[in-house]
């Protein structure tokens, strides 16, 4: 289930085909899902909600094809590696991996291990790859440790499979144990056409969603969280410290095939930081919020120089950059309430429930406010 299967569309964008990051050639998204166990926490042993979503930019060698990339921050509680070596050289050069605070390094570490197969023994041996989290101790065992190198290799042939381009969202991969504004949160994915005069681009989006307060909670302006409160539907933060709720995280991942320049991605990889404060987040103090954006186009471009020292790249002009911003945010605002909507209610460690947010419950206030 999708927000548009409810009959609610975000903003005046088309979606690609799919209405997913995947609807740009090329890229694949693969989850591995962890779910073992119920009742009371014993560390090491459960009860397991936590997995590993990886999203490739192409299915080629990244090392030898890197494509070029922007990064952001709206707040920095949060973890993704390789940031430092992407704004420096404004290339991405690995997959990118997602899951939870506490496996990043086991993550990024199969990534390299993977890099590394089959190099020639006399290469030098060099990789910094992606890697991003969001915090899902509440509902996961996540001092266990339940996340493996064999879980990152799943994932990544998963997202090579037949299913790599078909996105699964909510409690999936990385986004299993995650909680969005106090209901159910998880992996969400949304795209648009960008029409340009004589050429059309597309840009797509995927998050892992595991932020923001209940009550901030907005469907394109409409206050849908002050209308299901905690009274309603029971928050998973109840018996947790009041400052808690709404300390998560959000990740944004923007892919496009439009061809943009290191600079103008990290432009790009600021909008989704709009649809955050239009969805009622705050970029909250104890909060990472981290936003990636890449271009398919020039796959490859800046190699080192096989025919020469010079190469020939192109750009969309400044001027035009506009329709990509309006998608970005579309999107992002759209992706974040996919994840939402497929989420489904989640029992996790010690009997904490994070619920799914109702669809009844959300259209009636929706089709209440817009009479």
């Amino acid at each position: 289930m999708r927000l548009r299967d409810l009959g609610v569309t975000i903003g005046e964008g088309r979606p690609g085909p799919a209405n997913a990051i995947t609807d740009v050639p090329g890229v694949r998204v693969g989850h591995v899902t962890l779910i073992e166990g119920d009742g009371a926490l014993v560390v090491g042993r459960g009860p397991v909600r936590t997995g590993v979503t990886v999203v490739l930019p192409h299915d080629g060698d990244l090392g030898r094809e890197p494509v070029f990339a922007g990064a952001h921050r709206l707040n920095g509680n949060g973890e993704m590696t390789g940031l430092e070596w992407i704004r420096e050289s404004g290339l991405l050069t690995s997959p990118v991996g997602l899951t939870n605070t506490n496996s990043v390094g086991v993550v990024r570490d199969a990534l390299v291990a993977l890099e590394a197969r089959g190099r020639d023994p006399e290469a030098i041996s060099w990789a910094l790859p992606v890697v991003a989290e969001t915090w899902d101790g509440r509902l996961n065992d996540i001092d266990g440790f339940h996340v493996r190198a064999s879980h990152v290799e799943a994932a990544i042939a998963a997202a090579l499979g037949p299913g790599g381009t078909a996105v699964a969202e909510g409690n999936v991969g990385g986004g299993t144990g995650m909680i969005c504004h106090a209901f159910k949160g998880g992996i969400g994915t949304s795209s648009r056409v960008v029409e340009l005069p004589g050429v059309a681009f597309t840009l797509g989006v995927l998050v892992q969603a595991n932020y923001g307060r209940r009550p901030r909670l907005r469907l394109d302006g409409v206050p849908i969280g002050a209308a299901i409160p905690t009274s309603e539907v029971p928050s998973p933060w109840e018996t947790a410290p009041a400052a808690h709720e709404g300390a998560g995280s959000i990740i944004v991942l923007v892919a496009t095939d439009a061809p943009l320049l290191p600079d103008q991605l990290t432009r790009l990889a600021q909008r989704p930081a709009l649809a955050i404060g239009r969805m009622g987040g705050t970029g909250a103090n104890d909060s990472g919020d981290l936003m990636l954006a890449f271009s398919t186009a020039q796959r490859g471009a800046t190699a080192r120089a096989r025919e020469g020292p010079i190469v020939t790249l192109r750009a969309l002009a400044i001027d035009q950059l506009d329709p990509l911003f309006v998608a970005a945010i579309e999107a992002t605002e759209e992706a974040i309430w996919n994840a939402l909507v497929a989420a489904t209610t989640m029992v996790g460690r010690d009997g904490i429930t994070a619920h799914a947010i109702p669809h009844d419950r959300l259209l009636e206030v929706w089709h209440r406010a817009r009479g």
